[in-house]
């Protein structure tokens, strides 16, 4: 599996979505089951998407995350192009959906 960069600040998840074109964050908090059960998942997605960097922030930890992202509940997928939120996913994620909304933006960001 592909390790996950893990954030203890805001802004070292400021400079790891914008250092790079494509970043993925996972926001999740330690006593949430639904977030440990998804997080395997994800990772397995990802495995198909080698240029999408991946971090990994818990909410309880960083607290200011909440209200810098607007997270009302974890976990929280989001996806960054060039610094932009482009995919955000909470809670009930659908894997297959979330698939082809990463490989559509994944297919255009990449053959740029």
């Amino acid at each position: 599996m592909r390790e996950y960069e893990t954030f203890t600040s805001l802004e070292a998840l400021h400079a790891f979505i914008e250092r790079y074109p494509l970043s993925f964050v996972y926001v999740s908090s330690t006593d949430c089951s639904v977030c440990h059960a998804l997080f395997p998942k994800v990772q397995e997605l990802l495995m198909k998407y080698p240029e999408i960097h991946l971090g990994r922030v818990d909410a309880q930890e960083v607290q200011e995350v909440a209200g810098e992202l607007s997270i009302f509940t974890v976990p929280v997928l989001l996806l960054f192009v060039e610094g932009k939120e482009y995919v955000r996913e909470a809670r009930i994620v659908h894997m297959d959906l979330l698939d082809e909304k990463i490989k559509k933006i994944y297919e255009l960001a990449v053959e740029s």
